[in-house]
Parts: C-alpha cells; structure tokens; sequence
C-alpha cells in the first residue's frame, strides 16, 4: 500500500465522493498509514480571512493526518457553485489536465502512505472546452475509485461510468456503494444487482449515517483498504 494514490471519482454530483474520501483516509489513519488528499479544482467555495476556501477541502485537510497548506490541497478554489470549467472561464482562468497533474505531483512530494486525489462530478466532468476531468486521472494513470451514489438510476450511473473509465485505459481500483437516499426503494436488490454486475474489487456499502456524530470514522468502519491494489 506504500506511496499508493488513487483518483476518487462517483457516478454524479453529490454521490458522496468527499464523504467516502474522508472515511477512506480515516480508514487509512486507524490502520497506521501516513495519509494525504488532493482537491485540485473545488467551485462553490466562500471568502474567508485566509483567502477562498471550500468545505469539502477543508474535511480532506482534516481527515488525512499528514501536514499540508490548504493552497497545495487545493490550488483552484472558485466561489460560485457551478461546473468547474465555467467558474474558472469567469475567473479568467484555463484549467488543463497536464497543468493541475504538476499541482498534484508537487504536492504529492509530501512524505506519505495513502493517498487521494478527488475529482469534482462525475467522470466526463468538463475541465476545459476539450478536456474533462477524467484527463487528470489519465495524465497521472492513476488507479480510480468509484463511489457509487445508491438512489433511482445508481445501476445506469455506475455501470456507464465503469465503461468509461475502462475504456480509458484505466484500473478500476474498486467500489464503493453509498447510501445516499434513505427512501430509496428497493435498495437491497440494487445493491444485489450491482454487486452481481460490477466486475471491479467491491470496497464496501456504507449505509445513511447523515444523523451519526463522527459519520466519517464512523463511516470508515464499513471500507476495506486492503483490496485497493
């Protein structure tokens, strides 16, 4: 598990990709390892004193147990909450892959065990007017984890972007599945389904604990770390 990184992706916005990260790196910590995360382009962020801060950075920073400054964890934090590609456009920026991959690798310097580099969206995310996304984990090659938001239509979701990302070139990781609807019907048997359909490690479920104190370590106690390879 030394030196390993993985590029944390979900099947839509708001599957829990930032909540599964921390418990991830909660995982990690409980298990001895020097943990990092990476949120290289966060959009929906607010004016503090120390400059533009995103709260879900902010819950990476800390959840990982190693040291870093907030600008190598996430280098381009934009304040309206809209598709990354479109606030950076009106922040005058252009984001590219090969450029956030240098933030990461530098960052990545950082002594450690276990880290994670967490994506925004889902898989073909726009990053640019050409590129998504996904060219981060490609430029880097970097094994992908896939959070799996459990609601209406998660079976389609996950299914179509494991091909996505197989069809990049990429190694699936693992899985995990992600109660976020506590009224989903039929829960069980899509879980059963995706189980019986996914051809990728299966990293755990973790049920709705948006009312648990602690969720993330709570949360932690449902993954498996050691079938990330």
């Amino acid at each position: 598990m030394a030196n390993k990184t993985f590029f944390v992706t979900g099947t839509d916005t708001d599957a829990g990709k930032t909540f599964i990260s921390a418990a991830l790196l909660h995982k990690a910590n409980s298990e001895g390892l020097r943990s990092l995360a990476l949120k290289p382009v966060a959009s929906g962020s607010e004016q503090q004193e120390e400059g533009l801060r995103n709260s879900d950075a902010l819950i990476l920073q800390a959840a990982m147990s190693e040291s870093m400054d907030y600008e190598q964890l996430n280098p381009f934090a934009f304040e309206p909450a809209i598709a990354p590609h479109i606030a950076a456009e009106q922040a005058g920026l252009r984001l590219s892959a090969s450029r956030l991959a240098g933030f990461c690798r530098g960052a990545l310097f950082t002594p450690h065990d276990f880290s994670l580099i967490e994506g925004a969206g889902g898989w073909r995310v726009p990053l640019n007017e050409r590129e998504n996304f996904s060219d981060l984990a490609k430029e880097m090659n970097l094994p992908v984890v896939l959070v799996v938001g459990l609601r209406l239509g998660c079976i389609n979701h996950a299914l179509l972007s494991l091909e996505s990302i197989a069809c990049d070139g990429l190694q699936i990781a693992g899985w995990v599945a992600n109660h976020v609807d506590p009224n989903m019907s039929c829960m069980e048997e899509n879980l059963a389904t995706l189980k019986r359909r996914v051809d990728a490690p299966y990293l755990g479920f973790v049920p709705n604990l948006a009312h648990e104190k602690e969720a993330m370590k709570k949360a932690a106690e449902y993954l498996s770390l050691p079938k990330l390879n």
